[in-house]
């Protein structure tokens, strides 16, 4: 399949799946998304339409302009007469810009935000926004915010249809949600072994993640009712002289498994029977397969 229509087929499947949540009615206040369905047009456009706040993360040669361009076609008084629409609006200052020029803008007003708590202390990041407007392959004209967040000396771009009248924490907030997003897929694929699975199957794949999904549900219900058995204790908050206790881990959940479920130990006769199932089941495959590709 080639790589443009993988990409428009994610697209899709995005899409869908954003259907299907409102159609469940399960509540959420926005959508964030990294640059790879973040600079689909498209998308954004149908988020926008189905009444969906989005954070989608752009990449930093995006060009937008400070005011609304206008569209039309050139009435050109030499040469061929043009038949295509474009951009008729003047240059700089109106634009277009890169995004990442427009870091250093006078009209960006910059504020230092805390984002959320982390093992290391508090996390926080400077934000700013910006109204800008982007002109599609076919001429369509959008407005949206250019969220910039501004980290030591990394920068992100993200646009969002927030409504203006939406705080700029709240933005920056909802923004950087995605960060747990991508810690669970971390935890997918480093503690239940996601990214471990090879197979020709697609049937088999959709078994694995299903799989995966299911044990990070689990962790996640464990987490919630061991908070909820047992609550923070200050006193232990005093005793560490911190302001935040850590949740509990995988690992922590695997080894609480182990001890309430602990493994069978085989013996070595056991091993050895188990050992040549396995190799008795190989071989049938195998001969199962060489039948099959000699039948005409």
């Amino acid at each position: 399949m080639p790589e443009e229509r993988k990409f428009q087929t994610k697209l899709e499947l995005f899409r869908q799946m954003l259907q299907r949540v409102q159609a469940e009615e399960i509540p959420f206040d926005a959508v964030a998304c990294d640059g790879l369905y973040g600079r689909s047009f498209w998308l954004r456009q149908q988020m926008d339409e189905a009444g969906i706040e989005f954070y989608a993360d752009v990449p930093a040669n995006t060009q937008v302009y400070l005011r609304e361009p206008q569209i039309g076609i050139p009435q050109n008084k030499r040469g061929r007469k043009a038949t295509q629409a474009r951009v008729l609006s003047p240059g700089s200052p109106l634009g277009p810009y890169r995004i990442d020029d427009l870091r250093g803008h006078p009209s960006l007003l910059w504020q230092t935000l805390t984002i959320r708590p982390t093992e290391r202390g508090w996390l926080s990041a400077d934000f700013a926004r910006l109204a800008v407007w982007t002109v599609q392959d076919d001429m369509t004209v959008t407005q949206q915010w250019l969220l910039i967040r501004k980290q030591g000396k990394k920068h992100s771009y993200t646009f969002s249809n927030a409504s203006s009248h939406t705080p700029l924490k709240v933005m920056a907030l909802r923004k950087s949600q995605r960060y747990f997003i991508e810690r669970d897929n971390q935890d997918a694929k480093s503690e239940f072994g996601w990214d471990e699975i090879q197979t020709t199957s697609y049937t088999a794949w959709q078994h694995q993640l299903a799989f995966t999904v299911l044990a990070q549900w689990f962790i996640t219900q464990t987490r919630l009712d061991w908070e909820q058995e047992y609550p923070l204790d200050p006193v232990l908050l005093s005793h560490y002289q911190v302001d935040l206790l850590p949740l509990l881990s995988v690992a922590n959940v695997r080894e609480l498994l182990r001890a309430a479920l602990p493994l069978p130990t085989l013996s070595p006769p056991e091993a050895a029977s188990l050992v040549v199932q396995h190799l008795d089941n190989r071989t049938r495959s195998r001969k199962s397969r060489l039948m099959n590709l000699s039948e005409p």
